[in-house]
């Protein structure tokens, strides 16, 4: 997968009351060079099943999409 380019994001969704919905990072798609599939590879597994997959916004590549909340609690350290 080294000369593959990552074509889309993958996410799992995550439903809160009372609050926007809580979008993901789980992973990645990246295009078969022949453009009739994809090799997909995920970090996480949804507990719902449920997989979003979206074209990254070449200004922020790392971003869930537009609009969407983002956790930005700090990873803990072990120390």
């Amino acid at each position: 997968m080294a000369n593959q380019q990552l074509t889309h994001r993958a996410y799992t969704v995550i439903k809160r009351e009372g609050q926007e919905d809580f979008w993901l990072a789980i992973g990645a798609a990246f295009a078969h060079q022949d453009g009739d599939g994809f090799n997909i590879v995920l970090q996480a597994l949804p507990i719902d099943g449920k997989i979003v997959l979206r074209q990254p916004k070449e200004d922020q590549p790392d971003e869930p999409p537009q609009g969407r909340a983002r956790n930005n609690k700090p990873r803990l350290q072990r120390g």
